[in-house]
């Protein structure tokens, strides 16, 4: 094995157009994979990337929602074999850190990467987005960061497990526990809320109430994702969502609320419009200036919990090869989330209608 050469797409510097360029992968250590890339979703967390809203270690190799084939394996690799059909991850768990002693493997604070880092043609080390780094035709990363699945199902469908459908699927089906017969409430509809819409139906909620300030979203709640019932928050003051939820569960609230944007209203919403002791979830991802102003006497008073999701307290290796078998048996809609396939040389223009609210998810296709 020696390096290779591959074209892939960085962010250079803060808020800059992203740009196509040759990424140089190294001959991969002794647990290392390089896997050829078949597909990748174009999550906001790369956006953040760009934009430096998670960090400052610029250039970044963008891209981590992945499904492709192992090509080459370090010599100590046990996990997959070159033609593995894998979904990458970004939880791959150590079995040794003071979480996963515990048992508590789903929130492991130590997780595998691999043991070189890719770099551009005059040495210098990118950082990858959440150690994966997979806008590029192919990548290196840890044995344990892939996970095999049916090779039967769509590359562009399986790889979007990898973060943002995980992490709305988890955040209804693993951290708001729902049971049959719970009902639910899912604030914000791109793709991971409607995830979480179509988790809390897979999980058998009775009402599902799904809102967002876009009637096209509210619509695809309804009539592709699951949801019994939907709430366009367009001309709608926080009080009159809360009240709007209210009515739909006979004055009570809901079983589940679950927050997918993050931001103090939605955030409010979702705590006001539980039960007493119901149960709330925040997926949505905060930028790092955010505060919520929620008086502490209503946390105490209202009981219940609030838990953030993060990934959707998922195990890689037993949700993803689910789900996608799920999704093939009929029974999940994993591919409605593909709104378009495009090239390498598209991604500015993904974020671009990202930001707009045009698609769940462009995927890059190599």
């Amino acid at each position: 094995m020696s390096i290779q050469k591959v074209q892939g797409v960085i962010a250079r510097e803060k808020g800059a157009d992203v740009e196509v360029t040759t990424i140089v992968i190294p001959e991969p250590g002794p647990n290392d994979v390089v896997v050829k890339v078949q597909a990748t979703g174009v999550c906001h967390t790369d956006l953040a990337y760009r934009d430096g809203d998670i960090e400052d270690a610029y250039p970044f190799l963008l891209g981590h929602e992945t499904a492709g084939v192992v090509d080459t394996v370090g010599e100590d690799v046990t996990h997959v074999a070159p033609g593995d059909f894998v979904v990458l991850n970004w939880r791959a768990v150590c079995g040794e850190c003071r979480a996963c002693r515990k048992g508590d493997t789903k929130n492991c604070f130590n997780t595998h990467n691999a043991s070189k880092g890719m770099t551009l043609e005059d040495g210098t080390e990118l950082t990858p987005a959440l150690g994966i780094g997979s806008f590029a035709e192919k990548t290196l990363v840890h044995e344990l960061q892939c996970t095999k699945v049916n090779p039967d199902e769509d590359p562009a469908a399986a790889g979007l497990l990898g973060c943002g459908i995980m992490a709305g699927l988890g955040a209804a089906v693993n951290t708001g526990d729902i049971q049959r017969g719970d009902s639910v409430a899912v604030f914000g509809l791109g793709g991971v809320g409607l995830a979480a819409v179509a988790g809390a139906a897979l999980a058998g909620a009775s009402k599902i109430i799904a809102v967002d300030i876009d009637q096209r979203k509210c619509d695809a709640a309804t009539e592709t994702f699951g949801a019994t019932h939907a709430v366009c928050a367009k001309d709608l003051s926080e009080q009159e969502v809360i009240d709007k939820v209210r009515e739909l569960t006979d004055g009570f609230g809901t079983d589940v609320a679950i927050d997918a944007v993050g931001i103090q209203p939605t955030w409010r919403q979702a705590f006001y419009s539980r039960d007493l002791a119901g149960r709330m979830v925040m997926v949505g991802v905060p930028n790092q200036t955010d505060h919520i102003d929620v008086p502490a006497i209503d946390v105490y008073g209202r009981g219940g919990s609030i838990k953030p999701a993060w990934y959707g307290d998922c195990l890689p290796e037993r949700d993803f090869p689910t789900y996608v078998d799920l999704h093939l048996q009929g029974r999940f809609p994993l591919g409605e989330f593909v709104s378009e396939r495009i090239g390498v040389g598209d991604v500015e223009d993904a974020f671009a209608k990202m930001k707009r609210g045009d698609v769940l998810r462009s995927v890059v296709e190599f």
